[in-house]
């Protein structure tokens, strides 16, 4: 590990309502590549086709844009959480961090949670005050707007060396490529990646929070089209229309680790 005063990754991973499309815009460019075939697959009449509706502006390079900065953003945050720190002075640099990126603080707040508060669900409020100690954990939780495109994220981090920590911060992000392999392979239901992803925490020795259940991620506002978890999700889920959420909490309650991104196939990792 670099210096303990570095936050360092565990993982590097390479108005009214809108009116509803049934067929997402066509990419600019061929760089949307699978995901671009995928995102084009809508399912009608069903409810599942339905909960996978985009808006009038999704667009492929779009979404990968706003995944890309989004993805920026957080490494930049990261870098400038130091120990000593006060939780609500890193919320307020990771805001403005977002808007010097041209991002838009989007629709869900700006979270950074030190220590114990790496426990909570992301509904309920931090602890005031938390300070981050010399061997803590951190994680980031961001949902920036780039232009049209919704994009959110979250990864985790340990500054120091604490050894239970940094398995955690290591395994939530492990388990979600577990969990999104399992998806490629198999192509089973919503419920039943979560389902496995209970198995598997288990496995690894952490409780997983069914509060962070997954979600549906489009041109803004999604929430216009589907507010329904990923958990909840009967059918196979597509490519590019939901985030992938992991919270994973140390049995004995001192700390968590959280890690979500889009649904993509490999070659965007």
């Amino acid at each position: 590990m670099r210096n303990a005063k570095t936050a360092i990754s565990p993982i590097s991973p390479n108005s009214p309502t809108p009116p509803i499309s049934a067929t997402p815009s066509a990419p600019s460019s061929a760089t949307g590549g699978a995901a671009a075939n995928d995102a084009r697959r809508v399912r009608y009449p069903d409810d599942a086709s339905l909960a996978e509706r985009v808006g009038p502006a999704f667009s492929v390079d779009g979404m990968l844009m706003a995944r890309h900065k989004t993805r920026a953003a957080i490494a930049d945050i990261a870098r400038q959480v130091k120990p000593g720190m006060v939780e609500e002075d890193a919320v307020e640099m990771a805001k403005g961090v977002l808007v010097a990126a041209g991002l838009e603080l989007s629709w869900h707040p700006t979270r950074v949670r030190f220590g114990v508060n790496t426990l909570k669900p992301m509904r309920q409020p931090s602890t005031p005050g938390v300070v981050l100690g010399e061997n803590d954990i951190f994680f980031i939780d961001i949902a920036p707007r780039f232009e049209a495109w919704e994009g959110d994220g979250g990864a985790s981090f340990v500054v120091g060396a604490h050894a239970e920590q940094a398995r955690c911060a290591h395994d939530a992000q492990a388990l979600f490529h577990d969990v999104r392999g399992k998806w490629l392979r198999d192509g089973v239901s919503g419920q039943a990646l979560y389902t496995y992803a209970d198995e598997l925490a288990k496995r690894m020795g952490w409780a997983l929070n069914f509060d962070l259940p997954g979600h549906r991620v489009s041109d803004f506002p999604h929430a216009a089209i589907h507010t329904g978890s990923l958990a909840d999700f009967e059918t196979t889920p597509s490519a590019m229309r939901w985030i992938l959420e992991i919270h994973l909490r140390d049995p004995q309650q001192r700390f968590g680790a959280f890690f979500e991104d889009m649904l993509l196939d490999d070659t965007y990792y």
